[in-house]
């Protein structure tokens, strides 16, 4: 068993969403710092199987059964976690520290919206929209070679 990582800062707060999006800061943080010294293929593949185990964490919260979120939202992280998954695989096989910025973008993301506050709008900014406004997910698209429809990918944490 591989020892529990280190890490340089801990969340602030005790919040799920803020841990949430500290670990995929962090993540993309040791992600970054691997993609600037590509010689050091340890650093790098140590920062893509931590980010797999933190997307192999999100997919396991979406299939219990005590999961608060809607079936939309578990489909629509379920559906990024296959893509988080696909890519680090990918990048563990190859080491292509130029091809990085797909996962890093992703974490991003998706700790920008686990940190942003919907009850709080920052001056100047437009109030976000109710979530009834919200204009339904687009509908199934024929997928290419007689495969099943596919469903548009929306995230909304």
């Amino acid at each position: 068993m591989k020892p529990t990582p280190t890490y340089a800062n801990k969340p602030t707060s005790d919040n799920p969403r803020d841990v949430e999006a500290w670990a995929l800061a962090e993540a993309s943080r040791r992600l970054i710092d691997a993609g600037r010294s590509p010689v050091n293929e340890e650093t790098l593949r140590g920062a893509l199987q931590l980010n797999q185990r933190l997307w192999t964490i999100f997919q396991a919260a979406m299939t219990e059964e005590d999961c608060g979120h809607p079936p939309e939202v578990r489909t629509n992280i379920a559906a990024l976690s296959l893509l988080v998954d696909r890519e680090t695989v990918a990048r563990l096989i190859d080491l292509d520290v130029s091809k990085l910025e797909t996962l890093i973008s992703i974490n991003r993301s998706v700790a920008s919206g686990l940190t942003a506050r919907p009850d709080t709008v920052a001056p100047g900014q437009p109030a976000p929209a109710p979530q009834a406004a919200r204009p339904p997910m687009a509908p199934p698209v024929a997928a290419p070679d007689s495969q099943p429809p596919r469903q548009s990918l929306r995230i909304s944490i």
